[in-house]
């Protein structure tokens, strides 16, 4: 699958958020409408009639592909928020990050038990954060079905920490 359009719509930032790291901006491909209609229409032709229930998007540039896909798709969408910003009775997950920790909730109610879950995220670095949403989705009896992002950084490995479930990465670069 040639990907060009999507990869030269994505922005390279050197030393950003801190020296040594080439940070991947995604804000430059959802503000092209042909890179941002692509990324969402091959998200969904990968997930379309696969009898997902729900999307679930990860704060926040997840919410922007999950919610699409979810429309495209017909399943509902599922927001998972940093702590403190659902206004419902919610579950929480704590999980590391390279400088420290960070917590996600989600609703309580959001997945009925053996719903079939797609997790979407805009980008897969060493996959922590979705780790942390697979356990919320366990938690509430959902089944993740698959785990969809539109970049992949495939030297941090991220997707060893969930190798069980299907992984697909519209983009692929190498380096951090």
């Amino acid at each position: 699958m040639n990907n060009a359009l999507l990869e030269k719509s994505i922005r390279s930032i050197p030393d950003f958020p801190k020296p040594g790291i080439l940070f991947r901006d995604v804000t430059t491909l959802i503000q092209n409408k042909a890179a941002f209609k692509k990324s969402v229409d091959l998200l969904a032709k990968k997930y379309k009639n696969k009898g997902l229930d729900k999307v679930v998007g990860v704060e926040a540039r997840g919410f922007i592909f999950g919610a699409a896909v979810a429309y495209k798709i017909g399943a509902g969408f599922v927001p998972v928020r940093k702590k403190g910003k659902l206004p419902f009775k919610a579950i929480s997950t704590t999980y590391a990050l390279e400088y420290g920790t960070d917590t996600l909730e989600i609703h309580q109610d959001a997945i009925i038990p053996g719903e079939k879950v797609l997790i979407i995220d805009d980008l897969l670095a060493t996959g922590g954060t979705v780790e942390a949403v697979i356990k919320l989705v366990k938690q509430l009896g959902g089944k993740v079905s698959g785990i969809g992002f539109v970049i992949e950084l495939i030297d941090l490995n991220g997707k060893e920490k969930f190798k069980e479930y299907p992984v697909y990465s519209l983009v692929k670069f190498g380096g951090a």
